[in-house]
């Protein structure tokens, strides 16, 4: 669907319920904060026209998305502050933005083939359009009485698990629950912060010229990439068969390798695969679940040149790098001397001079997506937006069917390439019409 037709009909911004305490007034960002980039982490979740059993009239439905997100917002207080330099959120309860907007068309008009580009239109700013802001809702009402969702959260806050933790305590809040386990916040303690002055991370964002496409793989052909990237293919030992999305990010990788970078152009280039690992699990004692923040690394691996195509030359710098990621790494990430952040700096030079090209993959896979409930049923479809973001690939569950959406943003040059490659194609699922029967 191109040229979506969506109108705002209001502003405002919601406010905590009960003010903010005055020694909660300045959250410090932490050092995993501060190199984040100054975008919105994007979800829409598309609800259908309510159960016979549950009807609210629109107000009653509105009322209770912002009644229940200013609760939500007492206990996440830096959501409605505004941030600072990446210094500080200012906890001034100023607010979250929410817009509320009408589109001239259907749900199904969307979900038949769901494309990247139509989602941002259900935010209500452009992902790098931040200002300070930790929070943006829209709610979209749609002719067919069904309504998207749409919310994005400041990646200087928040990092997508601490994201999907948030949306399912304001859903719960939403559907009058209490049995939940509230965040904690303080990793500026664990991460100190660093002085940044002077120096801004080169993070591969592009204003303009970036397409982005939903590409659907089908639990059938994601055990077939295991299979093919299993490191010992003659033995039944499960164990050393890749994940899910080490496989597909194998693939994916190899096919962007072959369709946009010919070997004659790779010579004095570093090519790099970048996967986005939780640490909360990964740290010496483990972290609480429900931290809230950017608990995070990222694991770097080089592949082989050589043949990028098998479990030696992909998946085991990949696997090696994940590992790599371990209590001792995060520890060098909690000293304050130059360390990790000398290393992005030299990295960031080295992306600028065209000397790196790297290729970033992030999972919300076995993430609760699809819990956000707000009284009136699970969303039909959660997805994500088009990202300012070249060669990034976000991953996501489908819903039904143990399959995996790819949400893969690349140069519109190097995605006209990418997605008629024919062993792209091979495991594909089709996706027109894929997602009527959700709806009808």
């Amino acid at each position: 669907m191109k040229n979506i037709d969506i109108q705002v009909i209001s502003k405002q911004s919601i406010k905590p319920s009960a003010s903010t305490p005055d020694h909660l007034r300045h959250y410090h960002l932490s050092f995993l904060d501060q190199i984040e980039p100054t975008i919105f982490i994007p979800m829409i979740f598309f609800y259908p026209k309510q159960a016979d059993h549950i009807i609210l009239t629109k107000k009653q439905l509105v009322d209770r998305i912002k009644n229940s997100l200013s609760e939500s917002l007492t206990l996440f207080y830096p959501l409605a502050g505004r941030v600072k330099n990446k210094l500080y959120v200012e906890c001034n309860d100023e607010g979250a933005c929410y817009f509320e907007a009408e589109a001239k068309c259907k749900l199904s008009d969307i979900l038949q083939n769901p494309n990247p580009h139509d989602m941002n239109h259900l935010l209500p700013f452009e992902l790098d359009d931040v200002n300070g802001l930790p929070l943006i809702v829209q709610v979209t009402f749609f002719e067919c009485e069904g309504i998207t969702l749409g919310v994005g959260i400041n990646h200087e806050v928040a990092d997508g698990f601490s994201f999907i933790k948030f949306l399912n305590t304001w859903s719960a809040l939403s559907r009058g629950e209490t049995d939940f386990r509230p965040p904690i916040f303080g990793t500026a303690k664990l991460f100190p912060p660093r002085d940044m002055s002077g120096f801004t991370l080169n993070f591969g964002i592009v204003k303009d010229n970036i397409l982005a496409k939903r590409f659907v793989f089908d639990a059938a052909k994601i055990a077939a990439l295991r299979n093919r990237y299993a490191e010992d293919k003659d033995t039944d030992n499960y164990q050393k068969r890749p994940t899910r999305v080490e496989a597909l990010s194998a693939f994916i990788w190899n096919r962007f390798m072959v369709s946009t970078q010919p070997k004659e152009t790779r010579s004095n280039k570093i090519y790099t695969i970048l996967h986005a690992v939780n640490i909360r699990s990964r740290m010496e004692p483990v972290l609480a679940e429900n931290y809230f923040g950017n608990i995070y690394s990222i694991a770097v691996s080089v592949p082989s040149m050589e043949n990028e195509d098998g479990f030696e030359e992909i998946l085991k710098p990949v696997k090696d790098s994940i590992n790599n990621i371990n209590p001792e790494f995060v520890k060098a990430l909690q000293q304050t001397d130059g360390g990790h952040l000398d290393f992005l700096k030299q990295r960031s030079t080295q992306i600028s001079k065209g000397e790196v090209i790297s290729f970033r993959f992030t999972s919300l896979c076995r993430f609760p997506v699809y819990e956000a409930d707000f009284g009136w049923g699970n969303p039909v479809f959660a997805g994500s937006a088009r990202w300012t973001f070249k060669n990034l690939v976000v991953f996501i569950d489908t819903k039904v069917g143990d399959g995996i959406e790819a949400w893969i943003n690349l140069k519109e040059e190097d995605m006209a390439k990418f997605e008629v490659d024919e062993e792209l194609l091979e495991f594909v699922s089709p996706t027109l019409n894929a997602n009527k029967n959700l709806i009808n």
